[in-house]
């Protein structure tokens, strides 16, 4: 069935869900759009506060109708109100209870996020390249892409086709270069944006988190999506994270978001690891003259005044893009070469920031 038929579908069977106060899940005004993917539909029923205990039961009889539906296909649906419900909570999309508010995540020891507060510095390569330094000190390590807008993880790490959803309908996690790796970018058809508001997107992140098989992992990297929005609100507020690793370019204009980025770190009390100077220079192959493309040492003097530790630099380098577009990361092409060499020892500074 096309994706939009299958839309149209979902929605016409959810006539039969009745709501508190009367009326069908189908004509509801709360109701979102019913987003499909290759391997998942997902949609929101949002309620006035105080009402999610109330709607609770329509939420189950929807995905219960919806998985009728979709076939194989992973479903999710999220109740999401003004403010947490007084008794019952909400559940993921196999029925399991939501933890109440900060919690770990079973099997992961500790979680380091990367983000940047601006697009276009390295994020996401930066977050690849230090979850293979990190497994190349002997740790088990783990990739999630939070960056739901943009996801850029399938393409850095090579990964094809979806994820396995197990009979209970908790994924299993890409396994790569000797990482586990989930991201949304793996369910969705090439080009196909994902058109979400934030109750969405924020339900999409827990489920990717919590309803994904990662084994025992000594550390997860979250990439993260640049600003200081949803998903990292919902992060901070909803997982235990051990500490942020901030990115940025020598530039000033790249700071300038950096600065914004970490203001919002330390407003939720999460510990900030250091920073990052990536895109650092270019040396010239032909010449061997370097050429400080972006500046010289801006985000070592902002690490210094914003007191937190400089973990490192890296050089802006054809073989880092050229790798990154292949699908295989500098720790795994040339594991010895200078730029690896430069994420191992930004990994070994910041697992000295990070309790034993």
């Amino acid at each position: 069935m096309a994706e939009p038929d299958l839309a149209a579908a979902i929605k016409a069977a959810l006539a039969a869900v009745e709501i508190p106060g009367g009326g069908d899940l189908a004509g509801y005004a709360g109701l979102s759009d019913i987003i499909i993917t290759p391997s998942a539909v997902a949609f929101a029923i949002a309620v006035a506060p105080g009402m999610e205990a109330a709607f609770g039961p329509a939420r189950e009889q929807a995905q219960a109708i919806a998985m009728q539906t979709a076939g194989k296909r992973k479903v999710m649906v999220s109740l999401t109100g003004g403010k947490p419900p007084a008794k019952a909570g909400p559940t993921f999309s196999h029925g399991a209870p939501v933890p109440p508010g900060k919690t770990a995540v079973t099997g992961i020891k500790r979680i380091i996020a990367v983000g940047s507060g601006k697009g276009g510095v390295g994020k996401s390569t930066t977050a690849v390249n230090l979850a293979l330094a990190l497994q190349a000190e002997g740790l088990r390590v783990g990739v999630l892409d939070a960056d739901l807008y943009g996801p850029s993880i399938p393409k850095l790490l090579g990964l094809e086709g979806q994820p396995a959803i197990r009979d209970d309908g908790i994924f299993s996690p890409h396994a790569t270069f000797g990482l586990k790796a989930m991201s949304i970018g793996s369910m969705l058809v090439k080009d196909q944006a994902v058109v979400w508001r934030g109750p969405m997107a924020t339900s999409a992140l827990r489920q990717l988190l919590r309803e994904t098989d990662w084994g025992t992992l000594d550390i997860l990297v979250v990439d993260l999506p640049p600003g200081t929005g949803d998903i990292q609100i919902s992060l901070f507020q909803q997982a235990v994270v051990d500490g942020v690793v901030i990115v940025s370019t020598p530039q000033d204009l790249a700071l300038i978001d950096a600065k914004k980025a970490i203001d919002m770190i330390r407003r939720f009390s999460v510990p900030l690891l250091g920073l990052v100077e990536n895109m650092s220079y270019f040396i010239a192959p032909d010449t061997g003259t370097r050429y400080d493309i972006f500046g010289s040492g801006g985000a070592q003097r902002a690490a210094a005044d914003l007191a937190m530790p400089f973990l490192g630099a890296v050089p802006l380098v054809m073989s880092i893009r050229e790798g990154s577009d292949a699908g295989l990361p500098p720790l795994v092409s040339a594991p010895d070469g200078a730029e690896s060499l430069a994420y191992r020892a930004i990994a070994r500074q910041l697992l000295q920031q990070l309790p034993a």
